[in-house]
């Protein structure tokens, strides 16, 4: 592995026989931390918005379904 800084970047070098299916996670999780850095959200926030997207996805899908 080979990591070099530039100026604007942190780039990453890993050989082509890494498991793709780890490096995706390893990937989306630094997006994830990407993301986050600066939010100032808590877990009680995260936890309230949880719980009204599954409420409003579940809505939809009784909704397009004709169920009540």
């Amino acid at each position: 592995m080979i990591l070099e800084r530039t100026k604007d970047e942190i780039l990453v070098r890993l050989p082509a026989n890494i498991d793709l299916t780890e490096l995706q996670n390893m990937i989306d999780y630094l997006n994830f931390k990407e993301l986050t850095a600066k939010s100032k959200a808590n877990q009680s926030d995260a936890d309230k918005l949880s719980k009204e997207v599954n409420k409003s996805m579940w809505q939809k899908v009784k909704d397009s379904r004709g169920l009540k």
